[in-house]
């Protein structure tokens, strides 16, 4: 039943959650409407926010009755222009707390694109390695067989002359 009632609720997450804010924030940008682009851009904060804690949530509340009715209630809770929810959660919560941790959540990505690019140049080093390995150990392979196959050729060619 749970994932009946996931995949009938999953196109109106996709509708509500996703599409009808994606062309109202295509609106504001084309317009040039700051109020309404700084009121999707909020939108799409939250609903970041939102989607880390449905992953979470989704693992150990799905069993909940009504979990997946009260998250589309929820999304359009948050889009609705009348209760304005996304404005209220990033004023109230988000941007108190990203403004206090925006000096430390800067230096952490900073931290992690300079792992990410050594680690990709670690990984592609070992690539490399094991990929000219491999093709050496073929290479190998490939002269012993021929060489077993020469011989054996010879030795069978020497036995039908002497017979």
């Amino acid at each position: 039943m749970m994932s009946s009632m996931f995949c009938a609720l999953s196109p109106c997450r996709l509708v509500f959650g996703t599409l009808y804010p994606a062309y109202y924030s295509y609106k504001a940008v084309k317009t040039k409407n700051v109020k309404e682009y700084v009121r999707w851009m909020m939108y799409w904060i939250v609903f970041a926010l939102y989607t880390v804690v449905e992953t979470i949530t989704d693992l150990t509340l799905a069993w909940f009755p009504l979990y997946y009715e009260l998250k589309i209630a929820f999304v359009i809770w948050l889009l609705s222009p009348y209760t304005r929810g996304a404005s209220l959660i990033y004023r109230k919560c988000l941007h108190p707390l990203l403004s206090s941790r925006e000096r430390e959540i800067d230096e952490y990505i900073v931290q992690a694109k300079e792992r990410s690019y050594e680690t990709m140049v670690n990984f592609g080093k070992q690539g490399l390695s094991i990929a000219a390995t491999a093709a050496v150990t073929a290479a190998v392979k490939a002269t012993t067989t021929y060489c077993r196959v020469s011989v054996n050729e010879v030795y069978l060619v020497g036995l039908i002359s002497i017979a």
